[in-house]
């Protein structure tokens, strides 16, 4: 890249200072502890934009004549070009991203670069460069979330058909489809991409226009500045926009949600996988194997998913805790608002990704899911329901199912095969014909309604979200 910024260049705010402070009376070990260009560097980019828009408004104003607007401009859109691919590289020498987009502006347009800080702070430009950094990543966040979405329904129209016991207390329940569980998660997300697009119209305020806390004293025109760089409304109150990171607080919370639902399903999938189900083969492509046991297939995306989503957690809680106490308006406490967000951000996509690698290389094993489902006790709630078509009440037929299922499992035998004699003594409503026809099959079936598990139902709901 060309005109690199000299190492130890001189600070934006050094004017008040000891001029040797400048570039080395400042503690050395400060100089580090408060630098921000290592990680701030991501927001080279949106920086290099919000110059140029301001710039532009700055021309506008008549705060710059027509030569100096002009060589802003263009230096400005070759740094947003350069900037477009990748951040600039880390140097210890850089205080922050805006003494590096300040210098370089200042490299390539010379005198007429120094104009631009007016009526400007570092307080209302890291702010600007924050929101437009997440609105920047806002279309991979929702086409990750929606290929998800999309891999779960597909998942779930190909295995309606497939049933598998449902669990509540992690105790076999009912029979439900393997697809019904999979719509189960769509759902969640579904949740989450609505939460997603919500947070970002939070996100989508301009704050620039604000100065350090009390507003600008120059007529520059911020519905102009809004529409230029994509914002859908402004801040009404300057202390306020430079101190506020509800945006990232609401966005950190959506993908720590998002981050949960994704490790609870993936404790799912880790189960379904395991020898003791046996439900799910999982693709090579995302699994591993053992250094040591050669028989291992490890569900290590599942594992890391899971793991990951303490991360997602922790990047909400700490930016809670950073905030807590803050009088207003910008404290330097809010430097350390972006490591987590970027993290948090990068974590989810990620995770998005290799989950949808995991859902579409998946394997089912119906064989294996059909002996789970035989289990003749997921089916006594259909059993009480019997009772109940015979006009008994529920509570009574719960209670005369009960004794059933203890008698039975206590003798090892399915309820189904007992003996017409048997019955009329357990349960004389019930009619022996009825009872020998249950099935998981049929049980599923029956649960016809809206949101259950049948896998008419299922496919219906696959369709949905697949049709967008």
């Amino acid at each position: 890249m060309a005109d690199k910024i000299p190492s130890g260049a001189p600070k934006l705010w050094g004017g008040r200072f000891d001029p040797a402070a400048r570039r080395g009376a400042q503690a050395a070990e400060f100089d580090r502890f408060s630098a921000s260009f290592s990680y701030d560097r991501r927001l080279a980019h949106a920086e290099a934009r919000g110059s140029r828009a301001w710039a532009r408004a700055l021309a506008a104003a008549g705060i710059l004549n027509t030569g100096e607007a002009a060589a802003l401009d263009a230096a400005c859109a070759q740094l947003v070009a350069e900037l477009a691919a990748a951040p600039p590289p880390d140097d210890p020498g850089i205080e922050d991203v805006h003494t590096y987009v300040a210098q370089r502006l200042e490299a390539m347009a010379g005198p007429a670069a120094r104009k631009l800080q007016t009526g400007r702070s570092r307080n209302e430009q890291v702010a600007l460069d924050l929101r437009l950094y997440c609105l920047d990543l806002r279309p991979a966040c929702e086409q990750a979330l929606g290929d998800l979405i999309a891999a779960f329904a597909a998942f779930a129209r190909d295995h309606a058909d497939v049933l598998i016991p449902g669990y509540t207390h992690l105790q076999r329940a009912q029979p439900v489809s393997f697809g019904h569980h999979a719509l189960a998660y769509a759902e969640m997300l579904q949740r989450d991409r609505r939460r997603l697009a919500d947070a970002y119209a939070r996100v989508a305020v301009l704050p620039l226009g604000s100065g350090a806390l009390a507003g600008c004293s120059f007529p520059l025109d911020r519905q102009a500045l809004a529409r230029e760089l994509g914002f859908a409304a402004i801040t009404q109150n300057s202390l306020d926009a430079v101190a506020d990171r509800d945006f990232a607080a609401e966005l950190l919370f959506t993908l720590a949600l998002l981050g949960i639902h994704l490790s609870r399903w993936a404790e799912d999938w880790i189960f379904y996988s395991s020898a003791e189900c046996g439900w799910l083969a999982l693709g090579d492509a995302f699994a591993t194997g053992s250094s040591l046991m050669p028989q291992k297939k490890n569900p290590d995306a599942l594992e890391l998913i899971r793991g990951k989503s303490a991360r997602q957690t922790a990047a909400l809680m700490q930016i809670l805790l950073l905030l807590k106490g803050l009088p207003l308006a910008y404290n330097r406490d809010l430097q350390e608002d972006k490591e987590s967000l970027f993290a948090a951000l990068d974590t989810a996509l990620d995770c998005l990704r290799i989950a949808a690698g995991v859902v579409t290389t998946a394997a089912v094993r119906p064989e294996a899911a059909a002996r789970a489902v035989a289990d003749p006790a997921l089916l006594a709630t259909d059993l009480a329901d019997l009772l109940v078509a015979q006009g008994v009440a529920f509570r009574d037929a719960h209670e005369i199912v009960g004794r059933m299922v203890a008698a039975t499992l206590d003798a090892g035998r399915d309820f189904r095969q007992l003996s017409p004699a048997e019955l009329a003594r357990l349960a004389p409503q019930l009619d022996p014909a009825a009872v020998a026809q249950l099935s998981a099959a049929a049980s599923v079936a029956r649960r016809n309604c809206i949101g259950g598990t049948a896998p008419e139902q299922v496919r219906a709901q696959a369709a949905r979200l697949l049709a967008g």
